[in-house]
């Protein structure tokens, strides 16, 4: 699907969901990858405990690009771009705090030459993570652990 038409998806969502929509964008913000800032009146019904209401509108407006997805003879198309849908700022916020605690982290590993475990996350928290480091020469992340307690750690390699 072209970013136009996700966008347009998300509004119809919203407004049958009857949310005060006061704006609406899409970005591509690199290939493969669609972000969609959403301005809303009543931000708290997706933000409050911890963004659960955003996570779930991720997660319903991916299923739904997955079965608009399909060519006419009923087969998978080429998969859809990865979409993030931001309300209000909360995504774009969470995404630079957890940066920051990678960057404060991959510090800290650095300058002790040890691995360093994070606190655990979710699988988006943990990605973040994954490719803010993936640049890193000196430094390789890995996750550990099962359910509510997997984590990143990142370790230490050496210069190269």
């Amino acid at each position: 699907m072209k970013t136009d038409e996700i966008q347009n998806l998300i509004k119809e969502f919203l407004e049958k969901a009857a949310i005060d929509l006061k704006g609406i964008s899409a970005a591509e913000e690199k290939p493969g990858s669609i972000w969609v800032s959403v301005e809303v009146e009543e931000p708290h019904l997706f933000v409050s405990r911890e963004g659960e209401g955003l996570a779930a509108l991720n997660h319903l407006v991916h299923r739904m690009i997955e079965t608009k997805n399909y060519n006419e003879e009923g087969e998978k198309a080429k998969p859809s771009a990865g979409v993030l849908i931001d309300i209000n700022g909360f995504q774009k916020k969470r995404v630079e705090n957890i940066r920051a605690v990678a960057h404060m982290m991959s510090e800290r590993a650095r300058y002790f030459k040890s691995s360093i475990e994070v606190d655990p996350m979710s699988a988006f928290e943990r990605r973040i993570v994954h490719e803010f480091l993936s640049d890193a020469a000196d430094l390789q992340t890995e996750s550990i652990g099962a359910g509510r307690t997997r984590r990143v750690v990142i370790k230490y390699i050496g210069g190269v």
